[in-house]
């Protein structure tokens, strides 16, 4: 039976139940139809901004 379209819980957790009845690892189950919903399981990480540290040394001038 083809998986379901959609991205609610309910239909993800239908998802799951016909993969795992089809006979696929737990694991691989939950990421096939997280993947088929759009989701992912962990989020990206949200990037931190470079901080200019206060010890920065200043630019050193040319001797002529």
């Amino acid at each position: 039976m083809p998986l379901k379209k959609g991205s609610s819980q309910t239909v993800i957790s239908e998802n799951i139940k016909e993969l795992i009845s089809a006979g696929h690892p737990q694991n691989q189950a939950i990421a096939i139809a997280l993947k088929m919903a759009g989701k992912s399981k962990n989020p990206p990480k949200k990037r931190l901004k470079a901080k200019l540290s206060s010890r920065a040394t200043p630019k050193r001038k040319k001797k002529n």
